[in-house]
């Protein structure tokens, strides 16, 4: 008999057919998301499950699935599977890193422009027919970026690809990491490392590619906030509750900051109401890797992943 494996949301056609030929599949092709107990008993006799960063599988419901033999989460990111409690019970946890990383950093620099240059504040005012006079000096004046100071918060792969960006607006680049890069890397990518405090005092835009964990959680809070300049922008497309939401819209809401762009939320879908309400912020949802090339390519390699392990092989990306 096949092995059955779930694909816990919806993924493209070819990949469903793809697993099909090797095993039995249960694809959530309505994409509606399984939770708690539902999420469970899909999940209970099958050998394989491709998740996404927004499917928690915890160590109670994890306990309950016996003949789980892999988790292959579509991300980079594995925040949302107990890792310790699948190497316990025998469960590979495989991820799909450097796929996505030039299409998460171009998604970082949309966002980044889009609240320097207040295009979404533009655009919405030239929908609802507010524009009557062609031009005016002072209209939706915003931030430059070019030679402007660019702070990256954690220069892992895709911090790095948002540092080769800057060069073409001759931008200086700072960062800070809990691990220095090698002196060849930062000279590659024209950075220096700073003090935390000192990237948040001096960048004129602030962006944060930290992963989220237990360490991370509220990284940028209040304190972060109030040592940047009145005319800084924060960007966060890393992860939801890296950045403190709350103490960001009371920053925004007061002038605090010029403004943010943001892909990602705690507890998404929700967000902090405020930020609807606010004409300084730019909101996407969660869509850093969201072209459909680079897409497929994640699924692909999940699939790649979680077949690996259910044949008796080592996966290309093990995360235990």
């Amino acid at each position: 008999m096949k092995k059955k494996v779930v694909i816990v949301r919806g993924v493209f056609p070819e990949v469903v057919a793809a697993l099909a030929e090797r095993f039995e599949v249960e694809h959530n092709a309505a994409d509606r998301p399984w939770v708690g107990e539902e999420l469970a008993a899909r999940l209970a006799g099958a050998a394989g499950a491709m998740t996404t960063v927004m499917d928690r599988l915890d160590a109670p419901l994890l306990e309950r699935c016996p003949a789980l033999r892999v988790v292959s989460n579509i991300a980079v990111g594995y925040n949302n599977v107990d890792v310790g409690a699948c190497t316990r019970l025998g469960i590979r946890v495989t991820n799909t890193p450097g796929v996505l990383d030039d299409t998460t950093a171009d998604l970082t620099w949309a966002l980044l422009m889009a609240a320097a240059r207040r295009i979404a504040e533009a655009d919405a005012y030239v929908r609802r027919g507010d524009w009557k006079i062609a031009f005016g000096v002072q209209y939706f004046l915003g931030q430059d970026v070019h030679h402007a100071t660019l702070g990256i918060v954690g220069m892992g792969r895709i911090g790095q690809a948002v540092a080769r960006r800057a060069r073409g607006f001759d931008m200086k680049v700072v960062y800070h990491n809990r691990t220095r890069l090698p002196e060849a890397d930062e000279r590659g990518l024209q950075a220096t490392w700073v003090e935390r405090d000192r990237l948040f005092a001096e960048s004129d835009f602030v962006v944060v590619m930290a992963p989220y964990s237990a360490a991370t959680h509220h990284l940028v809070g209040a304190a972060e906030i109030a040592k940047m300049k009145p005319t800084a922008i924060l960007v966060n497309s890393a992860r939801g509750g890296v950045v403190d939401d709350a103490a960001l819209a009371f920053a925004l809401a007061h002038g605090r900051i010029a403004g943010a762009g943001l892909d990602v939320f705690e507890g998404e879908p929700a967000l902090d109401p405020r930020y609807a309400t606010l004409p300084n912020v730019v909101l996407t949802p969660h869509i850093g890797s969201a072209s459909r090339a680079t897409r497929l390519t994640m699924c692909r390699l999940a699939m790649e992943n979680l077949t690996a392990v259910l044949e008796g092989r080592e996966p290309p990306n093990p995360v235990n």
